[in-house]
């Protein structure tokens, strides 16, 4: 039996983090090659510290001749992800910092492995990829993690709109939430350390700027008199960003995923296209796991895939409800691989992942966004329902 009265708590970071603006620089780079070549291969890495970025990995396109030619822009990309995220710092700024481009052909002998007769065959790599979903939110997202998100969001949103100009990029928030019959029902600490301009800010002065969105994000009787607040408890956060704290695509896997409420399979998002079952076998197990609750089949679904290095076919589908399932687990596993072809072909077909949308997952969560018009979020569609019912 699950325990049903419990506290946990998840972190999130915002744009601004060393290692997200990594990540927006590696998928930035990933996007425009697809934007040029929807069937480019792409593995890009990218590390910042002060005044200095490094981007580096393989690229393979269908016209190899053509890589020379679009290495050109990978500057003047790496310079716009900056920028947007707003680093104007002495020592990290847009326009000054050095930028070191390493990207090469990618490997022959990995993409004999991916590319079959018919092209595009095998898993881009081996590993274990999870999906999760509950129905503690709207979004069907663990409580903690989605809300974590949402109040650096907002922050970020009044930040941008110049609503809050002392505020700077750089900052962590942290949701410790109280379950009670198995629902989160009240925050019982709150931690949120903030980069911020005036260097005269105190603690208390930076927690009168950022409580107002913290209360308006969180539910209503959430927070109590009882919550803790832990703002900028170190006291000044005016250096940050990479001239603070070096910064590395891929070192946030639980923030990009459920916050440490489900499983992770240890493969990293950013930077990596669809062939790379790390990412695209990740969204596809979300999009089934939020399917099977999003049709009643259960309030809280994981499930697992497994994959070979240039096999198409998954090796395994594992699915567990927690004991709230409505209808057996093997039952569910049965059902999906008749309502889609979990190949890595097959995800790619049915989400349409072969397109310039992953820059804007690389903050605030790859899981639990709106499904967007041009594609992106297409994994938190619900469409599979009536197929799940059906074939169950």
């Amino acid at each position: 039996m699950a325990r049903q009265n419990y506290i946990f708590t998840s972190e999130s970071v915002s744009e601004g983090h060393p290692d997200k603006v990594c990540d927006r620089i590696s998928d930035a780079v990933l996007d425009a090659f697809l934007a040029e070549d929807p069937l480019a291969r792409v593995a890009c890495e990218t590390f910042a510290t002060t005044n200095r970025v490094v981007i580096g990995g393989e690229v393979g396109l269908t016209d190899q001749n053509k890589l020379a030619e679009y290495m050109g822009r990978i500057d003047e990309i790496a310079r716009a992800c900056i920028k947007d995220i707003g680093y104007e710092q002495d020592k990290f700024h847009h326009e000054t910092c050095k930028v070191t481009n390493l990207l090469h052909e990618q490997s022959a002998h990995i993409a004999q492995g991916v590319t079959g007769e018919q092209g595009d065959e095998g898993a881009g790599d081996q590993g274990i990829m999870f999906g999760y979903a509950t129905n503690e939110t709207e979004a069907l997202m663990p409580a903690p993690i989605h809300y974590a998100h949402a109040i650096l969001r907002n922050l970020a949103e009044a930040r941008k709109a110049g609503d809050e100009p002392n505020l700077g990029p750089d900052a962590k928030s942290q949701v410790s939430l109280r379950y009670e019959d198995g629902k989160p029902v009240e925050v019982t600490s709150i931690v949120l350390s903030t980069q911020h301009i005036d260097e005269a800010m105190t603690s208390a002065d930076v927690r009168d700027v950022v409580e107002p969105y913290i209360r308006q994000t969180l539910p209503d009787n959430w927070v109590t008199e009882t919550t803790e607040w832990h703002v900028n408890p170190t006291g000044k956060f005016v250096i940050g960003g990479p001239d603070g704290d070096a910064g590395l695509t891929g070192r946030k896997i639980i923030v990009d995923t459920y916050g440490g409420a489900a499983p992770h399979g240890g493969g990293a998002f950013s930077g990596k296209d669809p062939t790379k079952v790390d990412r695209s076998a990740a969204y596809v197990s979300r999009y089934l796991a939020k399917n099977v609750v999003a049709a009643g089949l259960a309030d809280r679904c994981t499930i697992q895939l497994s994959y070979a290095i240039g096999v198409a076919k998954p090796l395994s589908i594992y699915v567990d409800t927690h004991g709230t399932g409505q209808v057996d687990a093997a039952a569910i596993e049965a059902a999906i691989p008749q309502i889609i072809d979990l190949t890595p072909r097959g995800i790619r077909t049915h989400l349409e992942l072969n397109k310039p949308i992953y820059q804007r997952t690389a903050a605030y969560g790859h899981f639990g966004r709106a499904p967007e018009a041009d594609g992106g979020f297409s994994w938190e569609r619900t469409d599979l329902v009536d197929a799940l019912k059906d074939a169950i």
